[in-house]
């Protein structure tokens, strides 16, 4: 019998190559989404499939019509890069506390499994490194970022409230920084943004010194991650990210290389309550579901500047195409 599956942010970034993932592995797919940060753009490829299905709705507003069985609920929804949160604030909390709650009495309802994407952004700028999950962060709960972190950090725990007080079968995942195809030129993350302006010949803007560190995982690695998570019976939280941990500077200096552009590198202010250091701990991933990427940061990296180098002449082919009906 085919599972169905709920991704709700399934228009998004990862929630789109989630929907991939699942559809390739069987499942009925119910993609919901707002269209306030993803884009039906990004899973137009998937409407002639019979399995696929796309709801345009704001979780906000209540769990979303779906008849029938569900198996699985998976919570994306949100918005996720600093631009939206700091733009979107108070739809980033609704999301994460009425959004998260309306998708757990969906779970409950229908006795499906839940999973919630959670964030690195929970452990805030880290006393820990690298980060396990039995530690409880150091946020700023009253910072600019805060309405993010905290939207997060409210969804992990009325996400385990239900698991205590409803036997909801939930699992927790913590996203570190991913990165790859179908990441929005503007969305203010590192990799898309060194990206867009190496192959535009524009400065490469690094915030601060660059000496900040992340952890990059390729999107579909984390995906993979996910999947195995919701065929688990695990509660979490499990953190998912790569080992390999660059610094800013040395990032920017790698897409520059990578790209062969003659950009520059200009420094920038650094936004308030920037984490210094950001690296996972995966043992329990690995232990307990198995997991580890596969894809290095170089090979993903190439990846994904192949695609923003495609965007771009799909772009200037269609422009091109304009002008000339003008004519």
């Amino acid at each position: 019998m085919t599972r169905t599956a709920v991704v709700a942010g399934g228009a998004g970034f990862v929630g789109s190559h989630l929907c991939e993932r699942l559809l390739t592995d069987g499942w009925r797919v119910v993609c919901v989404d707002n269209f306030v940060t993803g884009s039906a753009g990004n899973v137009a490829h998937l409407a002639g499939e019979s399995r696929f299905r796309l709801i345009e709705a704001d979780v906000c507003e209540g769990a979303p019509p779906v008849a029938g069985g569900v198996d699985a609920v998976l919570n994306l929804a949100s918005p996720a890069s600093p631009v939206d949160y700091l733009a979107l604030p108070l739809e980033t909390l609704r999301v994460g506390s009425e959004g998260t709650r309306h998708l757990l009495d969906l779970a409950r309802a229908k006795g499906a499994r839940f999973v919630l994407a959670s964030t690195s952004e929970t452990y805030g700028d880290p006393l820990v490194h690298p980060q396990p999950e039995s530690y409880w962060g150091n946020v700023n709960p009253v910072g600019p970022r805060s309405v993010y972190d905290e939207a997060k950090r409210y969804a992990e725990a009325i996400t385990m409230a239900y698991r205590r007080s409803f036997g909801v079968d939930t699992g927790i995942v913590r996203i570190f920084n991913t990165y790859g195809p179908r990441m929005r030129a503007h969305d203010g993350r590192a990799v898309p943004t060194f990206i867009r302006q190496a192959l535009a010949h524009q400065p490469i803007t690094v915030a601060g010194d660059g000496s900040q560190t992340r952890s990059l995982c390729y999107v579909s690695d984390l995906v993979d991650g996910l999947v195995r998570m919701t065929e688990a019976r695990l509660a979490g939280p499990v953190n998912l990210g790569d080992q390999e941990e660059v610094t800013v500077l040395r990032l920017a200096e790698w897409i520059r290389e990578l790209t062969a552009s003659p950009s520059g590198i200009v420094h920038v202010p650094r936004p308030v309550d920037d984490p210094s250091v950001r690296r996972p701990d995966t043992t329990r991933a690995r232990e307990e579901l198995g997991w580890a990427p596969e894809f290095s940061t170089e090979r993903g990296l190439i990846r994904t500047i192949d695609w923003f180098r495609g965007r771009d002449a799909a772009d200037r082919e269609t422009l091109q195409m304009a002008g000339a009906e003008e004519k």
